[in-house]
């Protein structure tokens, strides 16, 4: 996806854009959207699985 020269030019530019200061309030927001994001995609998952695991749907499997 990205390589590591990538990252450094990244981070670079972010460090001068913000500033030393507010990058590690933005990386705690970002690591906090993350892991709302693999949250809501594991609860769709699950939801997906109980849809398919409901007797009507194994019933129309079957037939």
């Amino acid at each position: 996806m990205f390589g590591q020269m990538d990252l450094v030019l990244i981070g670079g530019v972010a460090l001068l854009l913000f500033g030393p200061k507010k990058i590690p309030d933005l990386m705690k927001g970002l690591g906090k959207g993350l892991s709302e994001f693999k949250k809501a995609q594991n609860e769709f998952e699950n939801e997906i699985k109980n849809v398919v695991d409901a007797p009507e749907v194994k019933s129309t499997k079957k037939e």
